[in-house]
């Protein structure tokens, strides 16, 4: 199964890069994880949110038309467990789907983008910076795959 994460940013810190790369580099062959980063929108000054996310919408959408099914995070998304997410990733497997994970700028995502999703998850209900969301959601790729392989990671 191939997971695909698409983030909008693509000029994170290296603690970032670094936190991602090292559970991306954990996952078995058979469950890759592609990060594929969108360019963010650049801001007038002055201008609103609503604006800049329209403009990034297109990019984004152009990337989520190869994964099935779509999930946004969201800070208002349904809470998922680790083990929700072992068993959503076992289902997209069984079916042969290659599931794409969608994380906004800074200011969130457009209404359109959550609109399209087939789910909305939140990793916690507070606000989060989004390139420490890219590291928590690979690590909890890792941590779902580790359930599905029997793997002493995830503990109870």
């Amino acid at each position: 199964m191939k997971i695909s994460i698409i983030a909008v940013g693509n000029r994170m810190p290296d603690w970032i890069a670094t936190g991602v790369t090292e559970y991306l580099q954990r996952m078995p062959r058979e469950a890759s994880v592609e990060l594929i980063e969108v360019k963010p929108e650049k801001r007038d000054k002055g201008e609103l949110a609503e604006s800049l996310l329209r403009r990034e919408a297109p990019r984004i959408d152009a990337k989520l038309r190869k994964v099935r099914p779509k999930v946004v995070l969201d800070e208002r998304g349904e809470l998922w467990s680790t083990k929700k997410l072992a068993t959503f990733l076992q289902d997209a497997m069984t079916e042969g789907q290659q599931p794409g994970f969608v994380i906004g700028s800074a200011d969130g995502l457009d209404e359109s983008i959550k609109a399209a999703a087939d789910h909305r998850i939140a990793l916690s209900r507070l606000t989060l910076p989004h390139g420490l969301v890219r590291v928590m959601l690979a690590e909890q790729l890792y941590r779902a795959v580790s359930i599905l392989q029997n793997h002493p990671y995830h503990r109870e």
